[in-house]
């Protein structure tokens, strides 16, 4: 028994680092940063010199707009005018009180809008005629124009296009405001009313159409005498619309 004690009592203590150890508790997780407020930008009609900055960045894409096609020549006119005259009313109201916010009544914002709607060229009719005999194989739509009128025009434009043109497509302004545009094609000249002076992109967009209408119907075309009720017009699509 006294062996027994001394044998306790001379075995080393175990080490504290022989000890199996807890985990280590996971740090708490960082809550993410909270957004920053954001800085809400103080509108125009707040500041006049800041609208009238405004609408001069209207007027420089005004002009862009024009030279690139997307808008026609009244559209640009009628839009030009209308901020001018904004501009104008703008700063003769700071003039007389420069501390009132009387100048906010001659804003107008949105109108801008209801004028290039007003003054877009919609296409109103087509008539379609062949190139070798002169005479029309197709009217779709209201196109307000007598035949002993659309011909004659038409001869004109096919001698002026080879003399001075050489090729392309052309639009002249005739009576009641309306524009009438040519697009000629291998087999067919496209003779389309509007009912303003069409935008250059809407050309575009009608001379793309006139040559669809061609490759379509390529194989009729080429046969004499063409059948009309055997051809596809895509072109009812296009009608009342700004192409």
């Amino acid at each position: 028994m006294f062996r027994r004690l001394r044998e306790l009592f001379s075995s080393p203590p175990t080490s504290s680092a022989s000890r199996p150890q807890a985990p280590p508790k996971p740090a708490p997780a960082a809550l993410p940063p909270r957004p920053a407020a954001a800085t809400k930008e103080p509108s125009p009609l707040e500041n006049p010199q800041a609208y009238l900055e405004r609408v001069q960045a209207k007027i420089n894409k005004l002009a862009e707009e024009f030279a690139n096609g997307s808008i026609n020549r009244l559209q640009f006119q009628e839009l030009y005018d209308h901020y001018r005259r904004e501009q104008q009313t703008v700063k003769r109201y700071l003039d007389m009180a420069p501390d009132s916010e009387e100048w906010k009544s001659a804003t107008s914002e949105g109108k801008s809008v209801v004028i290039r709607q007003q003054n877009v060229a919609k296409v109103e009719g087509y008539s379609v005629y062949e190139n070798e005999s002169g005479m029309p194989l197709k009217t779709i739509g209201e196109f307000k124009m007598e035949a002993d009128l659309a011909v004659p025009m038409l001869s004109s434009y096919r001698a002026a296009t080879k003399e001075i043109f050489g090729a392309g497509m052309r639009s002249t302004e005739i009576e009641g405001g309306h524009w009438v545009s040519y697009m000629p094609g291998e087999f067919t000249t496209l003779m389309a009313l509007f009912s303003t002076d069409p935008a250059t992109q809407q050309l575009e967009s009608l001379e793309e159409l006139h040559r669809l209408f061609e490759l379509a119907n390529r194989t009729l075309l080429s046969n004499q005498p063409v059948n009309s009720d055997e051809l596809v017009f895509p072109h009812k699509y296009f009608l009342g619309r700004q192409s």
